[in-house]
C-alpha cells in the first residue's frame, strides 16, 4: 500500500484569502432583497457543487476550512480515516492510529516520515484498527506502541498490536489474541492502557464485544484476570487500583425491573421506547488489584472517551450523545459537573455535536473537546467542580474550527495535534499525485467514488483568548448558525398555505408526504445521460432505456443535478436520511463495521437522542406509516427465490413474510404487507404492489386519509451484482424504476393527489461514480406544485428533505443538522398544475432477464460471476463496493475499458477477505 501525502495548510490563506475575507457573506445570509422566502435562508455556497478546493463545503451543511495545517495521507484507493493519536515519549513523533494501520509524523516537519500497515503481513492481512486508542512506553529503553484491532483472515480476529519504534521505522513485535465470547463473534480490543508493573509489561483493554476488561501480561500474552463490564466498554483510564470504564451502551440489563430494550449485536441494551435510542450511559469502576467490579456511575448517553486530570482528582467523560462532557470526583466518585459543550447552547434542546475525544492542559484548568459534527475543538475552561484550581462555573471559551469530525486530540505544549476521522470528504481520485490532485478523464473530467478518500491530521497552535474569539465565530459562520434563528421564529396567524411554509408551524397546502429511500445509485449512473443536467453520458450505465419513469418524471416536474447524499454507506446513509445526522457509533464503525452494518437500523447503537423522522412526527401529533424501513423481512428462504416470487405475484398468489422491528414505538405503524427491504429476493413490484392495494382502499373510503407521513424504502436499484438466480444489474434497476413510477401513477391519480408531495431519495452513493461529486445521487420531488419542468441547480442534500418534510408537517428540527439544513423552496411553484397526472411508462427492459450460471462462462464473465457468488451481492452491501462498480461496468459496457480512477487495481478484490 503506497502513501500519499499533501498538506492543507497556511499556504490556503493566500490561495483563498479573497473567500475567507469576505466569509461572512459566503458563509451567512445573502439574501433579503429578492422578497422571496428562500432568500434569508441563502448562502453563496447554495449555489454551487461542493467541489473539490478550500474551503470544502460538506453534504450535510458545514464548511470545512480548518485552522493550522493539515497533512492528508493514505493510499488513494480506499476509503481512509484517522481515529486516534499518540505523542511518542521523545517528544518529537505523532503516532496516528487509522484504519489500515498507524501513520508517524514528524510534529516539528509536519510531516509523514513513516507507516505501518496490516496488509504487509499475511496473517494481518484485512484487519482494521478499532474505534479508537493507541499508547506508547518505553521499556528497558525500546518504544513500543499498542493498540486494538480487529478483521483479518486468522482466528481469533481480535488482536492488540505491540509495535517497536526506532526512530526510522516500526516493526511488529506481537499481536496479542482475544478470542470472542459467544454470542459476541468478535471479541474487539478498543481503548488500551500499558503500565510497568514489578519490572513486567503490563496490558490492559476493554474488549467491546465481550463486555470485558482484560489484564495481560504481555511477555508470555498470559492473561491475569478479566472482568466484567458494562455494555460495550469503549474508554479507559487508570488511576491507583482503579480503573474506569466508559460503557457506550450503558449497563448491562436486568430482565427482572420491565425497563425497555432493544438489541444490539450480541445483547440488549435499555433504550427509550420513544426513540429507540440509548438511555443510559454508565461508567464501571474495576479494582485491578483484585480484579473485581466495584460499581457503575451513571453518566450521559454514549459515553466514549474518559481522561483524567493531571492530579488524578477528577476524571472527565464525553457523552456522544447527549453533548455533555460529565466531571467525576475521583475521591467521592460522584458526579460534580455536567458541562454542555455543544455549538448550538441556545436553550433550544438540539443535540448534535457529538463530544468524543478530550485533552486537558499540564495546569488541569483547561479541557479540550472534539465535537464531531460541529467539525471543531470545544475549548472549556474548568470551573471548581471540575478541577482543584478551578473556580466559579465550568465555562466554554470557544470553538476551534478543524478539519471533519475530530476524533482524537494531543496537546504538545502550545500546539494541538487533532486526527480528523472524515478529513475532508470522500474528494480524491486514483491515482493521487503529490499535490493532491486527480488525473482527469476525457475532457478535464475527474470521476469521484465514495470510497476514496484520504486521512488527515491538523497541527494547530494553541490560540489565545483573542484568536479564540475569531476562531469561534468562524465555527459558527462554517456551521451555518444563522439559520437558527429563521427556524424558531414563531408561525404568524392568518398565513396563506404555502407548500413549503415560511416558518415551522404555518400551514401547508401538503397533507401528506411519502417518503421512498432507493439504494445506492450516483446521479452520472442514472441521469447522466440528461442533457438538461451536468451530465457525463460516457459514465451512464442505467439510463432512459432502463429507467424511463425516473427520466420522465424529471421532464414532467423537475431535474435536481446538484442533490447530494450525506454519507458514504448504507449504513450511514439510512440514518441520514432519516435522522439527518449519525451518531458516535457510526463514525467510529465507518468501513470497519465490526458489530454491526445497520443499514436497516436494527442495532439501537446508531439512534441519535432524538430519534428520527417519524418519532418526531408522532411527538407532534402526526399520523405516520413506515413501509419497509427500519424492519427486517423474515420468511423461508429454502422455499422460495427470486424466480419462485415473482412467479407467485404474477399468478396473484399470496407470499408469507413477516416483518420486524427493535423498536417498540416502530411496530404499530409499521405495515406488515409491505416486504421490509433487506433482502433483494423480493421484487420491488411486490412492494409496489402493497403500497397501491393499501393507497386504493383507503382512497375507496370516503371517510378515510392517508397518514401524514409515509416513510417507504424501495432497494432493487442496489442489485445483486452478477449473482445466479437473481436478474441482471439493468432488469433489477428496471425494476426498481417501474416500481417507481407506478407508485407515482397511483398518487397523482387518487384523490390525494393535490395535498400530496412525494420525495425520493437514495440512501446513498456507493455502488457507483460521478464526475462531480462521490456524494451526488438522484432525488426528485413530486406534487402539484412541482410541474417546473426545468432543472434545479440548487445545492441540495438528505438534511435538506428532512427539513423540507417537517417544514411541511409543521415538525421542529431534531437536532443541529437539520436545523441549520436549507428546506428546498426551489423545488416549489406557487402555482399549481392539479390537470396533470403522472402516467408510468412501462420496463423497456426485461425484469425476468436472469444472471448465467458459472457453467460454461469464460474470462472476465465467470470471474464476475463467481466473486458476485463469494461476495454474496445479492445481500444488501455485503462489501466489496469497489468489485462491484466494476461488475456494473462490466454488464452494462462488455469490454469497454473502465476508468482506472473509478477502482483499485483489478486484482486487489480477487484475494481479499
Amino acid at each position: 500500500m503506497k502513501s500519499n501525502v499533501a498538506s492543507i495548510g497556511y499556504g490556503l490563506f493566500t490561495l483563498f484569502g479573497l473567500f475567507l475575507l469576505s466569509g461572512c457573506h459566503q458563509y451567512g445570509p445573502i439574501g433579503g432583497k429578492s422578497g422571496k422566502i428562500s432568500s434569508h435562508y441563502r448562502t453563496a455556497t447554495d449555489n454551487g457543487p461542493l467541489g473539490d478546493t478550500s474551503p470544502f463545503l460538506m453534504p450535510y451543511n458545514r464548511i470545512i476550512d480548518g485552522a493550522g495545517q493539515a497533512v492528508s495521507f493514505g493510499d488513494a484507493s480506499v476509503e481512509n480515516h484517522s481515529l486516534d493519536a499518540v505523542l511518542l515519549p521523545d517528544k518529537k513523533t505523532l503516532v496516528v492510529e487509522d484504519r489500515f494501520g498507524i501513520a508517524f509524523f514528524d510534529v516539528n516537519k509536519r510531516k509523514l516520515i513513516s507507516r505501518w500497515e496490516y496488509n504487509k503481513d499475511a496473517k494481518l492481512r484485512g484487519s482494521m484498527s478499532s474505534f479508537s486508542g493507541i499508547k506508547a512506553i518505553v521499556h528497558h529503553d525500546s518504544t513500543y506502541i499498542f493498540w486494538g484491532a480487529g478483521g483479518g483472515r486468522e482466528k481469533p480476529n481480535s488482536r492488540v498490536m505491540q509495535v517497536v519504534w526506532d526512530g526510522t521505522r516500526a516493526r511488529l513485535i506481537r499481536a496479542i489474541p482475544f478470542a470472542a465470547i459467544a454470542p459476541a463473534t468478535i471479541a474487539l480490543p478498543n481503548e488500551v492502557v500499558v503500565k510497568e508493573e514489578s519490572g513486567e509489561l503490563i496490558l490492559y483493554t476493554v474488549l467491546n464485544g465481550n463486555n470485558q476488561l482484560v489484564k495481560v501480561r504481555v511477555r508470555d500474552q498470559q492473561v491475569m484476570w478479566t472482568v466484567p463490564t458494562g455494555v460495550a466498554p469503549f474508554g479507559l483510564t487508570i488511576l491507583g487500583t482503579k480503573a474506569y470504564v466508559t460503557n457506550w451502551a450503558g449497563p448491562v440489563p436486568d430482565a427482572a425491573n420491565g425497563f425497555e430494550t432493544a438489541g444490539i449485536p450480541w445483547g440488549s441494551a435499555y433504550i427509550d421506547p420513544k426513540t429507540g435510542a440509548m438511555a443510559r450511559g454508565t461508567v464501571s469502576i474495576i479494582d485491578i488489584a483484585q480484579g473485581k467490579p466495584e460499581r457503575e456511575i451513571s453518566v450521559g448517553l454514549h459515553p466514549n472517551a474518559i481522561i483524567s486530570s493531571p492530579d488524578q482528582q477528577f476524571l472527565y467523560v464525553a457523552n456522544g450523545n447527549s453533548d455533555y462532557i460529565s466531571v467525576i470526583n475521583v475521591g467521592t466518585q460522584q458526579v460534580t459537573d455536567s458541562i454542555f459543550v455543544g455549538l448550538f447552547n441556545r436553550g433550544n434542546g438540539y443535540i448534535g455535536s457529538t463530544p468524543n475525544a478530550l485533552a486537558i492542559n499540564p495546569q488541569g484548568t483547561t479541557l479540550y473537546v472534539a465535537n464531531g459534527m460541529d467539525n471543531a475543538l470545544c475549548v472549556v475552561e474548568l470551573g471548581e467542580k471540575a478541577s482543584a484550581g478551578g473556580k466559579g462555573q465550568s465555562s466554554v471559551k470557544g470553538y476551534i474550527p478543524t478539519q471533519a469530525y475530530p476524533a482524537g486530540i494531543v496537546l504538545n505544549g502550545t500546539e494541538l495535534y487533532v486526527t480528523n476521522l472524515e478529513a475532508i470528504g470522500a474528494r480524491v481520485t486514483e491515482p493521487v499525485d503529490q499535490g493532491g490532485q486527480g488525473r482527469s478523464l476525457a475532457g478535464g473530467l475527474k470521476a469521484y467514488n465514495s470510497h476514496k478518500q484520504l486521512a488527515s491530521v491538523s497541527f494547530i497552535p494553541v490560540p489565545d483568548q483573542q484568536r479564540l474569539d475569531a476562531y469561534t465565530e468562524k465555527v459558527k459562520k462554517l456551521s451555518l448558525q444563522f439559520r437558527l434563528a429563521l427556524t424558531e421564529q414563531v408561525p404568524r396567524p392568518d398565513i396563506t398555505p404555502k407548500p413549503v411554509p415560511e416558518r415551522i408551524g404555518e400551514p401547508s397546502v401538503f397533507k401528506h408526504v411519502l417518503y421512498i429511500i432507493k439504494e445506492n445509485r450516483t446521479y452520472d449512473q442514472v441521469l447522466g445521460d440528461m442533457p438538461q443536467g451536468d451530465g457525463v453520458p460516457e459514465l451512464c450505465i442505467f439510463g432512459d432505456s432502463i429507467t424511463p419513469n425516473q427520466h420522465q418524471i424529471t421532464k414532467d416536474y423537475m431535474l435536481m443535478d446538484n442533490y447530494y447524499v450525506s454519507g458514504k454507506s448504507s449504513a450511514e446513509g439510512h440514518h441520514w436520511a432519516s435522522a439527518a445526522m449519525v451518531t458516535d457509533y457510526t463514525e467510529r464503525s465507518v468501513r470497519a463495521w465490526f458489530r454491526s452494518y445497520p443499514h436497516v437500523l436494527y442495532d439501537a447503537m446508531v439512534y441519535d437522542k432524538k430519534g428520527l423522522i417519524w418519532n418526531n412526527a408522532l411527538d407532534h401529533g402526526k399520523t405516520v406509516r413506515i413501509y419497509g424501513e427500519a424492519c427486517s423481512c423474515t420468511y423461508n428462504k429454502k422455499q422460495y427465490n427470486w424466480s419462485s416470487l415473482f412467479q407467485l405475484r404474477q399468478e396473484n398468489k399470496p407470499f408469507s413474510f413477516t416483518n420486524a422491528t427493535t423498536i417498540s414505538r416502530v411496530r404499530p405503524i409499521l405495515a406488515m404487507n409491505f416486504p421490509g427491504c433487506d433482502d433483494e429476493t423480493i421484487s420491488d413490484q411486490m412492494r409496489a404492489d402493497a403500497f397501491i392495494n393499501e393507497l386504493n382502499e383507503t382512497a375507496a373510503n370516503p371517510s378515510a386519509d392517508l397518514p401524514n407521513l409515509m416513510v417507504m424504502s424501495l432497494p432493487n436499484d442496489h442489485t445483486s451484482g452478477m449473482s445466479p438466480g437473481f436478474p441482471v444489474p439493468r432488469a433489477m434497476v428496471a425494476d426498481n424504476d417501474l416500481a417507481v413510477g407506478r407508485i407515482v401513477d397511483a398518487v397523482t391519480h387518487s384523490r390525494f393527489a393535490a395535498s400530496t408531495v412525494i420525495f425520493i431519495t437514495e440512501d446513498d452513493s456507493q455502488a457507483g461514480w460521478d464526475h462531480v461529486s462521490a456524494y451526488r445521487t438522484t432525488g426528485y420531488v413530486i406534487s402539484p406544485y412541482s410541474r417546473l419542468q426545468k432543472t434545479v441547480h440548487t445545492n441540495y442534500n438528505q438534511t435538506s428533505v428532512v427539513r423540507t418534510m417537517e417544514q411541511i408537517l409543521g415538525l421542529p428540527p431534531m437536532n443541529v443538522i437539520d436545523a441549520t439544513a436549507l428546506p428546498m423552496f426551489d423545488c416549489f411553484s406557487d402555482k399549481p398544475d392539479f390537470s396533470f397526472a403522472y402516467n408510468a411508462i412501462p420496463n423497456r427492459v426485461s425484469l425476468t432477464e436472469m444472471n448465467a450460471s458459472p457453467t460454461g462462462l469464460k474470462g472476465a464473465s465467470l470471474r464476475f460471476t463467481n466473486q458476485s457468488i463469494r461476495y454474496g451481492f445479492h445481500q444488501i452491501d455485503r462489501g466489496h463496493d469497489d468489485l462491484l462498480n466494476r461488475i456494473l461496468w462490466f454488464t452494462a459496457k462488455g469490454k469497454q475499458r473502465y476508468p482506472a480512477h473509478l477502482a483499485g487495481s483489478a486484482d486487489d478484490d480477487d484475494d481479499d477477505d
